[in-house]
């Protein structure tokens, strides 16, 4: 008996007019079952005064410290300190492959808008980057409605193009970012690798806890194409023309090889890795990785 959609199945949300009803879509199937918040949440155990900034909720400003100081600062409690997010989003061109309802792009702006979604809810501060071969786009993290709505509507108007250079634009970013939290990159990591884990190296100097989410769509892990194929280099100019089935196990076998090198390589890094591919439900993918991370969180608390 076959399994019945569900609204965050790719082909359903391609139907969902707007990112943000897409994403709460995919939040409400991410939350379904879970029995508390996907991340930390928050502690009653204070940890300390920060600066106020733009987007912090005004209920916590100390107003006894701003009688002293004649300054604004801000309570900030042990699991805030940590729940400090940026989503670093690939806007290059080869995320606008698409062999199904959504493209790699479409479906990683979904999850990048769902994770928001939640962060917010929890009122988290999140922030958003976009990068192709530079940084195209920059919000700095805050915790209101408002971040939230911007946040979407710059994920809205992204067009992919030109090429991917994630290492140079990790490096910059890791300048950009105040304090330590977290980094979520969602890229199909179609990059220069050796680039690309200096970058992490230099985020993970600055403190910060990294998480990517590689995201991948089933033509490219699959070639499940029989006729002679056009294959033409999106971030590039070549093009050949060749027949799959010649190659197709060989290909397989190095895309396996890719992967999983990628999973070895950030895990020895300490960092996260999480394969999405564009014909898998979303809620799904993101609920198996949040629950993941609430048993090692809880494991880790115990030792």
């Amino acid at each position: 008996m076959s399994r019945l959609p569900t609204f965050s199945d790719p082909e359903v949300l391609s139907k969902i007019a707007g990112l943000s009803l897409r994403a709460r879509r995919v939040v409400e199937g991410t939350l379904s079952g879970m029995h508390r918040s996907p991340y930390h949440g928050f502690s009653v155990e204070f940890a300390e005064y920060r600066e106020y900034s733009p987007g912090d909720d005004l209920r916590r400003l100390d107003w006894r410290v701003f009688g002293r100081t004649d300054r604004y600062y801000v309570k900030e409690f042990e699991d805030e300190s940590n729940l400090r997010a940026t989503i670093a989003m690939d806007a290059s061109a080869s995320m606008r492959y698409g062999s199904g309802p959504l493209t790699k792009f479409e479906y990683g702006a979904t999850i990048a808008a769902a994770i928001a979604t939640l962060l917010i809810g929890q009122r988290d501060p999140v922030g958003l980057a976009l990068f192709d071969e530079r940084r195209a786009g920059w919000l700095p993290p805050a915790a209101t409605h408002a971040q939230l709505a911007e946040i979407v509507n710059q994920l809205e108007s992204a067009k992919p193009d030109r090429q991917t250079e994630l290492g140079e634009v990790l490096a910059d970013l890791s300048g950009q970012i105040r304090g330590r939290g977290m980094i979520i990159i969602i890229s199909d990591l179609l990059t220069d690798l050796d680039s690309f884990y200096d970058g992490l190296a230099r985020l993970q100097y600055r403190g910060h806890e990294i998480l990517v989410m590689q995201v991948l769509d089933a033509d490219e892990l699959d070639l499940p194409f029989d006729d002679l194929v056009l294959f033409h280099d999106i971030e590039g100019e070549e093009e050949v023309f060749a027949e799959p089935r010649a190659f197709r196990k060989a290909y397989r076998e190095l895309m396996e090889q890719f992967v999983d090198q990628l999973r070895t390589g950030l895990g020895g890094r300490g960092v996260d890795h999480v394969l999405l591919r564009t014909d898998q439900n979303a809620s799904e993918s993101l609920s198996r990785y949040l629950h993941l991370r609430q048993r090692t969180h809880h494991i880790r608390s115990k030792t």
